[in-house]
């Protein structure tokens, strides 16, 4: 491995805003409504857009791949989606949809020197990605590269996020940590408030199912206040999948990570981020810092519209201390 962990994880915080903003932009709302999906809010477009490269999935894979999830949102959403559009619709939309964004928001940038030299580091290092195993992250790379710097970036970005969600679902899997506990688990270090973990849809009985079942492995107590782990495990921070949105509730469900607890969550993304170094060592340490300054302003830029929510799912901003393991 040729850089450090904190090094990988820091692209990842990078990379994320530039991928996510799909979600949440009026554009790719506008190209969602022309093919007939619902707008008033994310989640019938979010599905087909993140799954149309796998091609038209059924409603089990999806909830697989995706993984924390409620299978019965994603049923929901997406047993009615490619009777609207096709995959390849979806993906010619969200084309569309991107271009418009990031020529929006990046406005002069796009086209300049520094975007183009960007993408194209990017590019190298998506390309470099080891694809076997990685079922989200080989069906983006399987599509065509555009010809626009700034949809280069945005396609090396996805690639690359959907690389590093790919191996976090094998990481958790290897601590026997299932679609919902992994929820509660990341909430009980204090990646983000409970109520931000009810975007995906888990009834308060699930979730405090889960709860009890990882106090029984001695991984949280339940009952206490969420988040009072963080000061040994991290705090958490803007990240780019918001957690306020849709039916259900695990308002109720506080959580604290036991000692124990914190050791399996820091091992997990100690895990995710050795699985996502890969990648990286196609470029040199000075190739990774040019990136990371060249993805800066562009980050600053899209950050700086408010679209992404200020709490997230994801633990981005979130530190663990790996040296304790």
């Amino acid at each position: 491995m040729t850089h450090d962990l904190s090094t990988v994880r820091q692209m990842w915080q990078l990379l994320e805003p530039v991928h996510a903003v799909l979600y949440y932009a009026p554009e790719a709302s506008e190209e969602a409504a022309a093919l007939g999906y619902a707008i008033d809010e994310r989640w019938p477009s979010y599905f087909p857009y993140r799954a149309a490269p796998l091609g038209a999935v059924d409603a089990q894979t999806v909830s697989d791949l995706f993984y924390s999830f409620n299978p019965e949102m994603v049923e929901r959403f997406m047993t009615p989606a490619w009777r609207k559009a096709t995959p390849e619709q979806v993906l010619a939309a969200r084309r569309t949809a991107m271009d418009r964004v990031l020529r929006r928001i990046l406005g002069d940038r796009i086209g300049s020197p520094e975007l183009e030299r960007a993408a194209q580091t990017a590019r190298r290092v998506a390309e470099a990605a080891d694809l076997a195993g990685r079922p989200m992250a080989a069906a983006n790379a399987a599509l065509p590269w555009p010809d626009e710097p700034h949809m280069v970036l945005w396609q090396a970005a996805t690639i690359l996020r959907e690389h590093r969600g790919d191996g976090h679902i094998a990481a958790l899997r290897a601590h026997d940590i299932g679609p919902i506990e992994a929820l509660v688990t990341h909430a009980a270090v204090g990646a983000a408030p409970v109520d931000v973990f009810a975007s995906r849809q888990w009834t308060p009985e699930e979730w405090n199912a889960a709860r009890e079942r990882l106090a029984a492995r001695g991984l949280v107590r339940a009952g206490a206040q969420s988040g009072s782990a963080s000061e040994s495990a991290g705090s958490a921070s803007e990240g780019a999948e918001s957690g306020s949105d849709g039916a259900g509730s695990a308002s109720d469900g506080a959580v604290e990570a036991t000692e124990e607890g914190v050791r399996v969550r820091a091992a997990i993304e100690k895990q995710t981020d050795e699985l996502a170094a890969g990648p990286w060592d196609s470029l040199t340490s000075d190739e990774v810092k040019e990136l990371a300054d060249l993805l800066m302003p562009i980050v600053l830029d899209i950050v700086g519209t408010g679209l992404l929510p200020m709490q997230s799912t994801l633990g981005i901003g979130m530190t663990y201390d790996y040296e304790r393991l």
